[in-house]
């Protein structure tokens, strides 16, 4: 791989993109994107006579320096990071020297970038759909390029689809135009402009049949005539959140803050896409109360997308920033003591997944080492909610939000429209506080981030809010099944859906309860009838520790109903571990893997052990 970035074979240190322009036609029949890329690049060494990009199963048809056809050859494909495409110039290329490369190619039918569904997949089920997801190195799958984070560009594009279809991209759209095939049938064609410099991991691309609602002065929330009216509903905070983001972290440069509702299918809660943030159906309760995640998503805007991580190994950067933001953003709407009560339910997220890769995983690093490592193995909530803990802890350390705050801002202007590694954040952390160099110094750097486990410290975080949850789950792991009668529906009927969610989390950490618990619990609190999908995923998830048998059953369909991995993958985990419910797990698995998103399926495979 390359020296500058484990996970690519590029090295922006030779020549940086500059500028990306993207033409395609989306053929739904054979599942392939056809068409052109012009690669803009400025070279950063003397005499370069040739370049290295990513690439992963693309036909490569021509590729041209505007004046003559180049040598190009695909060398060894990695299962995980694709091969190198290496071309080689007539003449080399002068320090300084920009240069454009035209490639003709066409992804593949099995690019692992692209989802492509059938009719019968989507809610109208009669059109088809497709979908991109790029992050963290699939890019590469979708146009040849520096599929390195540390790598940014601007970027254009034309796509051409079927009437009645939409294309949306990450980026502003400037125009549609209809036209004709060569057999007469009706065509669109959308122009996109992305003005401000991103890597490669946000271009994203979608199609369907797709209809928008305004949400605000410059946000649109787009998904399926089925389900735009109730996601208009859902998401109609979404401006009071970009201001509260604005207002702590600066401008937001983007333009436009659309919505987009995916497919059940969609493996992640949100994917924050520049102009065009990705969120699963599954955040549709109804009642607002996992409009977090958009928060989250709005939050990257300006700790990802516009300071973005070196490379994977500093994904924290990214996410632990991203989820200190968010919260930051959700107690500027509501409380701190939300924010602190949402930081410590996250505490529960963050022991379970290291349980999950075993304590001492190299994988639970808040820095890890993706040497050979495909980052997707690698991907969990632990830099999430770890990074935040670290962030966390220095606001406490360092005088509270009125001293953290404006550091972080710094942090943002400092690094916006660059990338940043975790050696930087530190040196720039140490330069602004440096009249409490001893503050900083007392903490043990190491620790934090290169050792495996729960942070070396824990906040005390505000726990008004979870009090009650405490009392309640301690009473119930103290109850015998003969005593089960003291449980009434009142016990919870203040509680707030977060603290539902809270008490559940609390009973997953304890030992397996009997299934006259959960049924009793189910008589009293009827949390088998609630759609929240976080209730639902947690209270599953205690059914099948418990070994209730009725659980199965809902469990199968809430693990292939939708494709989001925070759900899907633990509870085929949990399913897989029971002998009464492994075969039928595993059977059920493969019934539905073809509907499945490609990370998903294969993650899926490695936790059932097939």
């Amino acid at each position: 791989m390359g020296a500058y970035d484990p996970t690519s074979y590029s090295d922006p240190r030779e020549a940086k993109i500059q500028h990306i322009d993207i033409n395609w036609t989306v053929d739904f029949s054979r599942k392939v994107l056809s068409g052109y890329v012009d690669l803009k690049f400025k070279s950063k060494k003397d005499n370069l006579s040739s370049l290295i990009l990513d690439s992963k199963d693309l036909a490569i048809h021509k590729i041209t320096d505007g004046k003559a056809d180049l040598k190009f050859k695909i060398k060894e494909r990695h299962a995980a990071f694709g091969s190198p495409l290496q071309i080689d110039f007539v003449d080399s290329v002068k320090q300084d020297e920009e240069f454009t490369l035209h490639i003709e190619y066409e992804t593949s039918s099995s690019c692992s970038a692209l989802q492509w569904l059938d009719a019968e997949q989507t809610a109208g089920q009669k059109y088809p759909y497709l979908f991109s997801q790029c992050q963290a190195i699939h890019a590469r799958s979708l146009l040849p390029c520096q599929d390195s984070p540390s790598a940014k560009a601007t970027y254009t594009a034309k796509v051409t689809v079927q009437h009645p279809l939409v294309a949306l991209m990450s980026a502003v759209q400037c125009w549609d135009k209809a036209g004709k095939g060569e057999n007469g049938e009706k065509l669109m064609t959308y122009k996109f402009e992305q003005k401000v410099p991103m890597s490669s991991y946000l271009i994203a691309i979608v199609v369907g049949l797709l209809k928008s609602r305004e949400i605000g002065p410059r946000s649109k929330v787009w998904s399926e005539k089925e389900l735009v009216d109730k996601a208009a509903l859902e998401f109609s905070e979404t401006e009071q959140m970009i201001a509260a983001g604005e207002k702590l972290v600066g401008p937001y440069v983007w333009g436009q803050y659309d919505l987009l509702v995916l497919p059940p299918s969609f493996p992640y809660g949100g994917m924050e896409n520049p102009c065009l943030t990705f969120v699963t159906p599954t955040l549709l309760a109804g009642d607002k109360s996992l409009a977090n995640v958009v928060a989250h998503e709005i939050a990257h805007s300006w700790t990802g997308n516009l300071v973005t991580n070196h490379t994977w190994e500093d994904f924290w950067l990214n996410e632990g920033h991203t989820v200190f933001l968010e919260r930051k953003i959700i107690c500027e709407l509501f409380d701190d003591k939300f924010r602190q009560f949402q930081a410590f339910n996250g505490l529960k997220d963050l022991h379970q997944y290291i349980e999950t890769f075993g304590k001492d995983s190299p994988f639970t690093h808040l820095v890890v080492n993706l040497d050979g490592v495909d980052p997707d193995d690698a991907f969990s909530p632990i830099p999430y909610e770890k990074g935040h803990t670290l962030l966390f802890h220095l606001e406490t350390l360092l005088g509270g939000p009125s001293e953290f705050e404006p550091f972080l801002r710094s942090y943002i202007d400092k690094y916006k429209f660059e990338s940043v590694s975790t050696s930087q954040w530190k040196d720039h952390l140490y330069e602004f506080f440096s009249s409490k160099k001893a503050v900083l110094d007392s903490l043990d750097w190491n620790a934090w981030f290169h050792t495996p486990g729960m942070p070396p410290v824990i906040p005390e975080y505000d726990q008004t809010l979870s009090t009650e949850c405490t009392a309640l789950a301690e009473k119930w792991a103290k109850t015998a099944t003969n005593d089960l009668g003291v449980f009434k529906a009142k016990d919870i009927k203040h509680f707030s859906s977060w603290q539902k969610i809270e008490f559940l989390g609390q009973l997953l950490l304890k030992d397996p309860f009997t299934s006259s618990h959960i049924s009793t619990m189910d008589s009293c609190y009827r949390f088998s009838k609630i759609n929240n999908s976080e209730i639902k995923f947690r209270w599953l998830r205690l059914g099948i520790r418990a070994r209730y048998e009725p659980s199965i059953r809902p469990a199968l369909q809430m693990a292939t109903d939708q494709g989001r991995m925070k759900f899907t993958r633990p509870l085929f985990r949990d399913l897989g571990g029971w002998d009464k419910s492994r075969d039928v797990a595993i059977d059920h698995f493969k019934k539905n893997k073809a509907k499945m998103h490609n990370t998903t399926a294969q993650h899926i495979e490695k936790d059932l052990k097939l």
